[in-house]
This record gives C-alpha cells, sequence and structure tokens, in this order.
C-alpha cells in the first residue's frame, strides 16, 4: 500500500507538472493477480484495484492500520467495472457483475475477490473509509438503479449519474459511491465547478479509449492546475480544490467521497468568473 500525506494549496503553487503527479495522480489501479491500494492522508481514504486471475484475492492490511483486520475500524465499497465476479465475505458470496458494486460493513474479517472467468478477470474498484458503526452489507444491483441525468448537449456535460453507496440505496457512516456516465458528444463532467471544504473525493477515470485523454483541473478556483489521465487512473481531489474535467472523447469515472456528511449536494458552487 503507497502512502499519500495531506497537502494544502500554498504547497502545490510552485510543483511542477511531475510533482503535481507524484502528489496527487494514481496511474496504475488494476494489476492482473493483485491487489493495489492508495492511503491517502485527506480523510484517510483508501483506494484501489483488486484484480482477480486464476487465483482469490484477499486484503491484508493489520500493521499499517494498527488493527487486527482490514475492516475493523472500517468500510467498504466496491464497484467492477471488468468481467463478472464474485466477492465472499467471511463465507458468503455475493455475484457482482460487470458494474454491479458492493457495500461491506465495518468489522467484516474475511474478505475474497474472485473471477468468474480468469480469461476476463473483474476489475473491482474500491474506496474505503474509517467507520464509527457497523451498517449492513448491500449488494448493489446496477440493473435495478435509476440514474440521474443532468446536463445538456449543447453544454458539452449531457450525463447519467448512478449513486450506490447513497443514502437512496444503502447506509454507511461516510463513504459515498457512484458513477458518471458521460453522453456521446459531451466532455465535461462538472462544469460549472465547485469544492466541497467538508468532504474530499476521489476520481477514477475509464471506458477511454487508448488515446482518449481526460483533463482534470484541480486547485483553487483563482489558481488551477491540471492533470492529463488515460483509461482507469485515478487522481486525489482534496477538499479545498476544485474537481471538474474534460477529454478528448466521451467516459465514464467513478467519484467516491468522505467527510462531514454523506449529503450528495453539499457543495459550494463556484461562478464561472472566479475561475483563473
Amino acid at each position: 500500500m503507497e502512502t499519500r500525506y495531506a497537502t494544502d494549496p500554498e504547497g502545490i503553487k510552485r510543483l511542477t507538472t511531475e510533482e503535481l503527479r507524484q502528489q496527487f495522480l494514481v496511474e496504475t489501479i488494476f494489476k492482473p493477480g493483485e491487489v493495489t491500494l492508495t492511503y491517502t492522508h485527506h480523510d484517510r481514504m483508501i483506494f484501489g484495484g483488486a484484480t482477480p486471475a486464476s487465483k482469490d484475492l484477499t486484503i491484508k492490511l493489520d500493521k499499517e492500520l494498527g488493527v487486527n483486520f482490514f475492516l475493523e475500524r472500517r468500510e467498504l465499497g466496491i464497484i467492477n467495472i471488468g468481467g463478472d465476479g464474485f466477492v465472499v465475505l467471511d463465507g458468503e458470496t455475493y455475484e457482482i457483475n460487470h458494474r454491479d458494486g458492493l457495500y461491506v460493513g465495518k468489522g467484516t474479517k474475511d474478505i475474497l475477490f474472485r473471477s468468474k472467468d480468469a480469461s476476463q478477470p473483474a476489475k473491482f474498484y474500491l474506496n474505503s473509509t474509517p467507520a464509527h458503526h457497523k451498517y449492513p452489507t448491500v449488494k448493489l444491483d446496477i440493473n435495478k438503479m435509476t440514474p440521474l441525468e443532468k446536463g445538456a448537449a449543447e453544454t458539452l456535460n449531457e450525463r447519467k449519474i448512478y449513486q450506490y453507496i447513497h443514502p437512496n440505496n444503502c447506509e454507511s457512516c461516510q463513504l459515498q459511491m457512484g458513477y458518471t456516465v458521460l453522453g456521446k458528444g459531451s466532455a465535461w463532467n462538472t462544469m460549472p465547478a465547485h469544492t466541497h471544504e467538508r468532504r474530499m473525493e476521489v476520481y477514477l477515470y475509464f471506458d477511454m479509449e487508448a488515446d482518449t485523454r481526460a483533463f482534470h483541473f484541480m486547485g483553487k478556483p483563482e489558481e488551477t492546475r491540471h492533470l492529463v489521465l488515460s483509461n482507469e487512473q485515478a487522481v486525489i481531489s482534496p477538499s479545498w480544490s476544485i474537481h471538474t474535467g474534460v477529454a478528448t472523447n466521451n467516459y465514464t469515472f467513478i467519484w467516491g467521497m468522505c467527510g462531514e456528511n454523506i449529503t450528495y449536494d453539499d457543495m459550494d458552487h463556484i461562478e464561472m468568473s472566479r475561475l483563473k
């Protein structure tokens, strides 16, 4: 597990492109046969991927977190963006197919990730946050979700928002998670931009062609920076930062949030005139 320490807006003003990428960008999320995790000190979120091939995978973290098992004091969200698969929790098996999700409550001891077909491995994207209460584990079936439809073609941000870990679908301590699908001809995932000082966020960009690039904008509204991402790369967004992106083709991204509340629309909108 890689560790990324918290940052403040003053600290990024003089970073080079490479230094900015080292601080906020995670270039490799999915490795066949491995679990890859990043621990950001921004609200202590852990995120990454589990890509089981011929063998089951598990998360083995205890000394790093000062606990006896990974979810002793944490909750976990999972969305599968690969082939069909299974997640086994304390001996109970959940079938998590392509685009299905799973909320795993605090206190779950044994977690196994399994692909249905090793030649088309599952890609389980993981978000985990500290938790103070145990809520029930809930499978989140993509076929049972009704997305929010936002934006418009004329503003290049026509999109569907699927809320997985959200009060509409399941209870959680502080984790929220879902994904947004851009329509054909749309490129902006959020514009006008916003911040939410009470919560941080991680974006995973995916469903991108090999030569498609996403330009993720971050920083204070009056002094923005950008990161260029390719398929299946993730970016950390501190609470003080805007988080908006545009790409050379339409794409999908997973958003994961944690912090002071679980109110999805708790945000501070930024007037276009403030952006620099």
